[in-house]
């Protein structure tokens, strides 16, 4: 007879309920926090923020009786072939399971911003190629392959999407991120959700809120935001997550809010994410980020007073490790200082969760789905030998491959190099050309963790740019230089060299110059390949704690490109990056420019591709390119005071390449925009429909994309932003119908401090653009909203729905 907690007849909530009145306080406060199995083992760099500071050795015997809430990055700590790992894990749950008087095992959590976070596992494309792509679907389908591989090997939370908007592409974690637009991170970040809950693998919003707008981008720095711009830029993509995506949890940020830090904010994680929006999962910390209230942020002066303030502020589990949520938990509700109904508040959350994913089901078995038949589900003990977990199948690779190809960004061409011809002389120069660290942003298992073990392989295949294309071009002659050192952060002022090192590398830059430019010279064509070389906090150019001070190329390749372009032979810049660059010195001076975000492990064929015009290039900007490095913070949505191009101001701001930009290889004819109806009550909505015409030679996708223009508002509001899109891929002579259904809702803003928004009356007007410019606009629709001014709110229409005939 199973107990009411294992009866599955019954509700989660009233499972979970009948098991929480049976512990202890000790045994609740167990579920709220997590053990990092084999961190204290690594004597790298830090993975996480103060990692080695804050972490202590955990006595896991102690804890069994207890039970254990959270496993912390199980495959994502240290190298482990993938069947090991599942077998490892499985043993682990087993005994955790029998080492309490419930029989509960702990929720396993991984990293999967890029892919399953594992050795030997595939790398897609970072996020910022997601948004790149401008294609919801088939980042959801990628999604949809991540969660089952996860799901297979016994893991059933994934820590992503990330859904901070892009404020200044200084900050590091540029690249973890989706794009500069709140629309398309919303809905991007929403199709991940989507496609991982499908799974029943459990999505984790980050981060919660507020991060992205740091001051001078940097890494938890403060932020200083207002509440208008709060409510319009940073909340709306996990509002949608939340609502539309069935996000089961949220990780707080670690930066704080007008001075009250993300975990200790119940105006944050209580009143709008629960009482407003109705989220009913877990709100998860970020690693170390209940430590941080009393270490870093200093509102606490004990980790029980952090604790107790991450409680009542609505954090659920303590993450990557207990520190705050055990023993001086447990003290300070036994002083009365913090109300044990908080801590069954959490617990009440946490054992629903574990209901929901059949963690208390009487038949659970700690034997994952890829491990079925090879280990004794009793007790998991021996392995097959001939068990293969395959984390990089083929199925993974073609959707890793057409992701990248999608996010391939075609900035520029004057028309008379690319595609290149198969039999060219091409001259493939820079440091970046014949390296696979190029495709891998910071959040994959190489870059992040692999690393910090010298000599381990890179467990999949990563082909570079190079590679790629004497496979991609066979009949022409390629030459390789790499005319300067891989890009590596600014050293620190107490980093200077000697004299003599200093002359020796000065030689060595020299001659790599030289190299460069004899090999340019000999070709028909050089193709420079720059960029970034993600790492952790400091140790790239790109990627968590790796901030920058300006968006000039890193290192010396600004140098390298100039000696390139001055040899005569064209220039075709390929940029593989995790933020944007300043281009406009050489605006002017290069036959084409091709920019691609860290596009993953097939991101060298995908390039290539688009180089060789086997690939039609279809990616658009997530985020603006700028002329010069000045004038950040900077985006697209701007009040007309934020624009340049003024005399207001001697810093323009306006981009080289603006959102939304990109370049295909065919043409396109925008035909007959119209609406049902033009006259529209603040309450209805209209459909605006357009006819797209391939009128190339060759078969592309164009990217249709719908701005909003408010002419005249109660508060400043963005002169143009971005409302919907469409891809809409063509054969040569093809035509398609475009159809938006636009909702007055689309219109709303905050007008009220407190968030509250207005659909008003009044003119507006419908662009329908290739790119976030004035001249990106094809056709206007102007509309008037008739009526009385409504007031909406979470329940409003969020998404402009788009159907391609």
């Amino acid at each position: 007879m199973p107990q009411p907690w294992q009866d599955t007849s019954l509700s989660a909530e009233d499972r979970a309920a009948a098991l929480l009145s049976s512990m202890t306080l000790e045994e609740k406060l167990a579920q709220l926090v997590g053990v990092w199995p084999g961190s204290e083992a690594e004597e790298g760099e830090d993975v996480a923020p103060l990692q080695h500071e804050v972490s202590e050795a955990v006595d896991l015997d102690g804890l069994l009786p207890h039970g254990i809430g959270q496993l912390t990055r199980p495959f994502g700590t240290s190298p482990v072939e993938p069947a090991e790992g599942a077998v490892a894990l499985a043993r682990l749950q087993a005994r955790i399971a029998a080492g309490n008087r419930f029989g509960i095992p702990a929720l396993a959590h991984e990293e999967c911003l890029t892919g399953f976070f594992a050795w030997r596992a595939t790398v897609f494309p970072t996020p910022l190629a997601w948004g790149a792509s401008f294609d919801p679907a088939l980042v959801g389908r990628a999604a949809e392959l991540i969660g089952g591989s996860l799901r297979s090997a016994g893991i059933h939370q994934g820590l992503a999407p990330v859904l901070d908007v892009v404020r200044d592409a200084r900050w590091g974690r540029t690249e973890e991120s989706i794009g500069e637009d709140p629309y398309l991170v919303a809905t991007i970040g929403t199709a991940y959700v989507r496609g991982l809950e499908s799974t029943g693998i459990v999505a984790t919003l980050k981060h919660f809120a507020g991060y992205s707008a740091s001051r001078g981008g940097r890494n938890h720095a403060p932020a200083s935001i207002g509440p208008r711009e709060l409510a319009d830029v940073i909340l709306p993509p996990f509002e949608l997550a939340v609502r539309d995506g069935g996000a089961r949890s949220v990780m707080h940020s670690y930066n704080d809010l007008d001075g009250v830090p993300s975990a200790a904010n119940p105006w944050l994680l209580t009143e709008l994410l629960r009482d407003t929006w109705g989220f009913t999962g877990t709100v998860v910390a970020d690693y170390f980020g209940v430590s941080f209230l009393e270490l870093a942020h200093r509102v606490a002066d004990s980790r029980g007073g952090a604790a107790g303030l991450a409680l009542a502020a609505g954090v659920d589990v303590e993450l990557p490790a207990v520190r705050c949520f055990g023993t001086p938990l447990r003290d300070a509700v036994r002083a009365g200082e913090v109300d044990e109904a908080l801590v069954d508040r959490a617990a009440l959350r946490v054992l629903r969760q574990k209901c929901e994913l059949g963690l208390l089901d009487e038949d659970w078995s700690p034997v994952p789905s890829a491990l079925a038949g090879a280990v004794d589900p009793a007790g998991p003990a021996d392995l097959d030998l001939d068990l293969d977990l395959d984390l990089d199948p083929p199925e993974m690779r073609a959707v890793a491959r057409e992701l990248a190809e999608e996010s391939v960004v075609l900035l520029a061409d004057d028309g008379d190099v690319l595609p290149l011809a198969p039999d060219a002389r091409i001259a493939v120069v820079g440091p970046l050309a014949d390296d696979p660290a190029a495709m891998l942003g910071c959040y994959t298992f190489p870059r992040h963790v692999g690393v910090e073990h010298p000599g381990l392989p890179l467990g999949i295949e990563v082909p570079t740019l190079l590679a790629a294309l004497r496979a991609e071009l066979p009949g022409a002659r390629i030459t390789h230089a790499e005319g300067c050192a891989a890009p590596r952060p600014a050293a620190s002022a107490g980093d200077a060299g000697g004299v003599a090192s200093a002359g020796a590398a000065a030689l060595t830059a020299e001659s790599r110059l030289a190299q460069a430019a004899r090999t340019a010279a000999d070709a028909d064509v050089c193709v420079a390949v720059l960029g970034d070389r993600s790492g952790l906090f400091g140790r790239g150019t790109s990627g968590e704690g790796c901030d920058v001070a300006d968006l000039e190329l890193p290192g010396e390749q600004g140098a390298l490109l100039d000696t390139l372009v001055a040899t005569g032979t064209p220039v075709v810049l390929v940029l593989f990056t995790g933020r944007p660059y300043a281009l406009g010195r050489w605006s002017r001076l290069l036959a084409a420019a091709v920019q691609a975000f860290f596009p993953g492990e097939e991101g060298g064929p995908a390039v290539a591709g688009v180089l060789g015009g086997r690939v039609n290039p279809s990616g658009r900007l997530p985020v603006s390119v700028p002329y010069t490095s000045g004038g950040q913070p900077w985006t697209y949505a701007q009040p007309p005071l934020g624009l340049g191009g003024n005399n207001a101001s001697s810093i323009d701001p306006t981009p080289l390449f603006p959102f939304g930009h990109g370049l295909s290889y065919t043409s396109f004819a925008w035909e007959r925009p119209e609406a049902d109806a033009t006259d529209v009550p603040t309450d209805g909505e209209t459909t605006v429909r357009l006819t797209v015409r391939n009128t190339g030679d060759r078969a592309g996708t164009e990217v249709v994309q719908l701005y909003l223009h408010d002419p005249v508002a109660r508060i400043t509001r963005p002169v143009s932003r971005l409302i919907g899109y469409a891809r809409v891929p063509l054969r040569p002579g093809e035509s398609a119908e475009v159809h938006f259904s636009f909702h007055a809702d689309l219109a709303s803003y905050p007008l009220g401090a407190d968030g509250t928004r207005v659909v008003e009356p009044g003119a507006l007007e419908l662009r329908l653009a290739s790119s976030s410019a004035d001249s990106g606009v094809r056709h206007t629709v102007p509309l008037t909203l008739t009526g009385p001014e409504r007031t909406v709110d979470h329940r409003r229409r969020m998404v402009c729905e788009v159907r391609v005939k």
